[in-house]
């Protein structure tokens, strides 16, 4: 059964959970009183055998052999692979309790979908009930040493009122050499079919929804089966046991008090009993004891699930909701506070106190503002953040963004220049004719000698940073133009190198 003590510890309050240290039932004693005097006969054994048995040679040996294994118990990871070999078995067992066939959510889709008051419609819910209740039964029995006690073969099953003789005789009839379990979530599908094509299920979404929820039904009982077949891998389970037992070994020799005249390290004193290492015992022992009660909840362990509690809940509230509660409605009237948009529920004496006034509104409702920083300001008095008096830091991040930023057109050396929008070539065409007159360095203020090189552009690398890219277009207006196509390939050359220097010295900045 389990051990419930929740309302012992309703108020944390001082000293609040020393009455459970007390409780004998469920408790880490009960499971560890065994071992633990069983490692506390032999450690006192070894003990007797060292100070009064043994010569004086075999002492100075024992000695020896009581320091090495001191020194080398630690190399055991006992705290390690313990700590994680319990999570997850407690894990595993909440996961387990999780997953136990409860009927109460497909008690109430039968109840709401499966209509007709009279004994037909009477029999297709209690039947449909039934055969969720019939499922539930036989998984557990199937897992559980308590629900096999108590239904130790189908005729128990049959005499408790869960399985009919003609159902039985289907069930046995049916061969399969595993668990069918899943037999009577079939029925019940059969069934479904049948009262909707007779018009108790009165839509397919109801009918939907109730074979949903078998499903969920159904799939509980089969990961109780999973949970039953797949266990925690045994190597882990060995190599925690091992662990633990074979550190515990090596302290019973290597805790042992030493003749403090030997002068060894540690030993300088000799107390007989080794209080810190029984409570080390009391608590790695304890944990290991933990994880072996919870690995398999469906025993018969003080702490394990109540599974013959649970089918007759189930069974009981089950029948009672899709039966006698069928139809039976209270009446319909008004409520108390049918008239107050304010409704306040009432407080005893000692509950009084829980009643807060004002009620929470949010953590910035008593905040305080000055009145001047509560006056809105005209929108006209505000600047606007735009492309020219936003401050980029990132002039090679931003040109990635579309109209944010400098123009790709510009240099490093013209970024002062005012903002060119992306994709204005008219603009950029009579920024570079009225310049052409003001430019003095332009790359193209003189026609070249050599009459091979007259079409000929500087490479983009060979040219200044400090020219500003809009001199190129000043070759519209020199006597020598230069071919269009010409152009503007060096132009695309040029931005590719201007983002190329820009990029290094980002990255140099970074």
């Amino acid at each position: 059964m389990t051990v419930t003590y929740t309302a012992r510890v309703a108020n944390a309050r001082f000293g609040g959970f020393y009455k459970l240290l007390l409780l004998w039932r469920g408790s880490i004693y009960k499971l560890l009183y065994k071992e633990f005097l069983v490692f506390f006969i032999m450690y006192s054994a070894l003990s007797i055998t060292y100070r009064f048995l043994l010569t004086e040679d075999r002492r100075r040996c024992f000695e020896k052999v009581s320091l090495y294994c001191n020194n080398y118990a630690n190399l055991i990871p006992v705290s390690f692979v313990l700590g994680f070999y319990v999570t997850l078995v407690v894990n595993r067992w909440w996961n387990q309790y999780l997953c136990m066939p409860i009927p109460d959510r497909l008690m109430c889709a039968i109840s709401a979908t499966v209509h007709g008051s009279d004994e037909r419609g009477r029999m297709y819910r209690r039947t449909l009930m039934r055969y969720c209740s019939m499922s539930g039964l036989l998984i557990l029995r199937s897992v559980s040493t308590a629900a096999f006690k108590r239904f130790p073969t189908i005729d128990h099953v049959v005499e408790a009122g869960f399985m009919t003789r003609h159902e039985r005789k289907k069930f046995e009839n049916l061969h399969s050499s595993y668990n069918k379990y899943w037999v009577p979530c079939v029925w019940f599908c059969s069934l479904a079919a049948q009262a909707r094509s007779e018009g108790r299920i009165r839509d397919d979404h109801a009918y939907k929804m109730l074979i949903q929820e078998l499903n969920t039904f159904r799939g509980n009982c089969s990961m109780l089966f999973h949970y039953d077949w797949i266990s925690v891998p045994l190597v882990y389970t060995q190599v925690v046991t091992i662990a633990v037992y074979s550190y515990f070994l090596s302290c019973i020799i290597g805790r042992q008090f030493l003749d403090p005249s030997q002068g060894y390290s540690g030993h300088e004193l000799d107390l007989y009993v080794p209080v810190f290492t029984l409570l080390q015992f009391f608590f790695y022992a304890g944990w290991l004891k933990v994880a072996e009660q919870l690995i398999n909840p469906f025993g018969e362990d003080d702490d394990d699930f109540e599974t013959n509690f649970l089918i007759d809940r189930n069974f009981q509230v089950s029948m009672l909701a899709v039966d006698e509660m069928y139809g039976d409605v209270p009446l319909l009237v008004k409520d108390r506070y049918w008239n107050d948009s304010d409704p306040h529920p009432p407080y005893t004496a000692a509950t009084l106190f829980q009643k807060h006034q004002p009620s929470f509104q949010g953590s910035t409702f008593d905040m305080a503002l000055a009145k001047e920083d509560m006056q809105f300001q005209p929108l006209s008095d505000i600047e606007e953040m735009n492309e020219e008096t936003y401050n980029h830091p990132f002039p090679l991040f931003n040109r990635l963004l579309p109209g944010v930023g400098p123009s790709p057109l510009s240099s490093s050396a013209a970024l002062t220049t005012p903002f060119l929008a992306p994709g204005s070539r008219m603009t950029l065409l009579r920024r570079s004719t009225s310049s052409a007159s003001r430019s003095s360095g332009s790359l193209y203020q003189e026609s070249p000698q050599d009459p091979t090189q007259a079409g000929t552009l500087p490479h983009p690398e060979t040219r200044p940073h400090d020219v500003p890219v809009q001199s190129l277009f000043q070759a519209e207006t020199h006597p020598s133009f230069i071919p269009h196509s010409e152009v503007t390939a060096h132009i695309a050359d040029t931005i590719a190198a201007t983002q190329e220097v820009e990029a290094k010295t980002l990255y140099e900045a970074f």
